[in-house]
């Protein structure tokens, strides 16, 4: 939220200097200023003994949006030294630089070329790369100066994929282990999948009629390997006690099954538990275990995947908070959103790992949820290449990852992650 600044023309200096402190602590409330007449938009020319351009952020220590840039200005001050000149003027301690430089509302970044004339301000939070994309904007380019780390891709895969192709999971892209086979009977051929869980994965993207659509589908039975009708099967449930995951072996018998140990449950209950934790942004069935946390307008929510934890902001028109780990380490990073921006990534080091692949036509896309993910630092990110050689895709930084979801339309936001009709690849 921003803080607004108006004129006033009856209160002397004492009244003026109490009231910009009371009332900028209290963020969204109007702080009153003395003005002999209405501001210009346009600051005085700076001086500049350094020939830097220069970014003058105005705002007030306890203003939330204030807060939220403190980190960013921070980062920009020390990766662009040399290059870029930052000065963060607080107008709670000095109330004189609202008017000097006519500000309006807090925060305000003024971007200034290396003359010092004003080229641009911008009222609100403002995102780094949007910082760097107006400079660039302006024929400053920055991305190759300061300590950023160097672009990091790898589009084509560090070995050759000698699986056989009814050996690998249409959803997940894994190994297909013969005890655990789902198959689907489509027109177009069977498609086979790894376990029950990720044909749940794949029933929860089908925008085709679903009706009777379980008679396509069969299990394998643990015990013989023989195919069995899913809705005739016994499905022992049960946890793996290292990761928390749900595992769900299929039987044709029912005393064989409960030989195995577990819950007994048959196919609408199976079906029910399964479905019943769903992605926040593309509607996939998830396990939790497998997921990111997404707060969302007071109410907690999953992604299947960092990115579409993102697009839990773009899906709902909400700010957002996000709990992912890093895929190699494990460790947390917590990424909040303001306006379809990154307001805080913890730690500031995290990227994203962007899973593509080369299309038939030679044009790129996305790898799937399975390939995508975030790390607390590059360097994470690319032992983490290494140790998957079949991961084809680039690094972006987490602010790129959110854009790429808050630009979808809303017709694209329905249709994400579906798969429209079950074919095989």
């Amino acid at each position: 939220m921003q803080v607004r600044i108006e004129k006033g023309r009856k209160m002397n200096k004492t009244a003026k200097i109490a009231i910009v402190a009371a009332l900028v602590a209290a963020v969204g409330i109007i702080v009153v200023l003395k003005q002999k007449k209405s501001p210009s938009l346009v600051a005085p020319v700076a001086p500049q003994s350094d020939a830097l351009p220069r970014l003058v952020d105005l705002g007030a220590g306890k203003c939330i949006p204030c807060k939220m840039m403190a980190p960013i200005l921070e980062e920009l001050k020390k990766e662009y030294v040399g290059s870029l000149r930052v000065d963060v003027l607080d107008i709670e301690k000095n109330p004189q630089f609202a008017e000097e430089y006519k500000v309006q509302i807090i925060p305000t970044q003024i971007f200034f070329d290396a003359s010092g004339a004003e080229r641009f301000r911008h009222e609100g939070f403002m995102s780094k790369e949007d910082i760097l994309a107006k400079w660039k904007e302006f024929g400053v380019d920055l991305a190759g100066s300061g300590l950023q780390s160097p672009a990091f891709e790898r589009l084509t895969a560090a070995q050759t994929d000698n699986r056989p192709r009814d050996q690998i999971c249409y959803m997940c892209d894994g190994d297909i282990n013969a005890k655990t086979l789902v198959m689907v009977r489509t027109d177009k051929g069977p498609v086979r999948l790894c376990s029950p869980h990720c044909y749940f994965i794949m029933y929860s993207c089908l925008t085709e009629d679903k009706t009777d659509f379980e008679g396509k589908v069969s299990v394998t039975d643990w015990a013989t390997g023989e195919p069995v009708p899913v809705a005739d099967a016994v499905y022992v449930y049960a946890m793996d006690g290292q990761t928390g995951r749900p595992t769900t072996k299929a039987f044709a018998d029912k005393e064989k099954a409960a030989a195995a140990g577990g819950s007994l449950i048959g196919w609408s209950i199976l079906q029910d538990n399964e479905l019943a934790i769903r992605c926040g942004f593309c509607d996939r069935a998830v396990y939790p275990q497998d997921a990111a946390k997404v707060k969302a307008a007071g109410l907690q929510t999953w992604g299947c995947c960092s990115h579409c934890a993102l697009g839990v902001a773009a899906r709902t028109g909400s700010d957002i908070e996000v709990y992912e780990k890093d895929r190699l380490s494990g460790e947390q990073i917590v990424v909040k959103t303001m306006n379809g921006q990154i307001a805080s990534l913890e730690p500031a080091t995290a990227v994203a790992w962007f899973g593509q692949r080369r299309k038939p036509d030679d044009t790129w896309g996305s790898a799937g949820c399975f390939h995508q993910g975030f790390f607390v630092t590059a360097e994470n990110l690319e032992k983490w290449v290494e140790q998957n050689p079949l991961e084809t895709g680039r690094l972006i930084s987490i602010s790129q990852a959110l854009a790429n979801k808050m630009k979808l339309s809303p017709q694209q936001i329905q249709k994400a992650c579906k798969i429209g009709e079950c074919v095989p690849k």
